[in-house]
């Protein structure tokens, strides 16, 4: 029991280290939108370069964004905790 508590503390702090904050996302993509700088925080390198090439899609990307940033945060933390957890052998309800 010890060691499952163990690796779930040891899976919990690495998530910590690695999760993307949505306030920051967001004040990225209000100082930076236009350039992608929000998607490259998110990792979204595709996106990322297709929005600094286009200006944000000529700013139609960087403002439909603004409904979007904290959908895409959620589902990136998601994703990297079910890695971790898989990684740790933690089934994650």
């Amino acid at each position: 029991m010890d060691e499952l508590r163990y690796r779930v503390a040891r899976a919990e702090s690495e998530y910590d280290s690695v999760r993307k904050d949505a306030r920051t996302a967001y004040a990225i993509w209000l100082f930076l939108g236009v350039f992608g700088g929000h998607r490259f925080y998110l990792g979204d390198t595709g996106r990322s370069i297709a929005m600094l090439f286009t200006l944000g899609g000529l700013g139609v990307w960087t403002l439909a964004d603004v409904f979007f940033v904290g959908h895409r945060v959620r589902t990136v933390n998601d994703r990297r905790r079910a890695a971790i957890m898989a990684r740790y052998g933690i089934v994650d309800a």
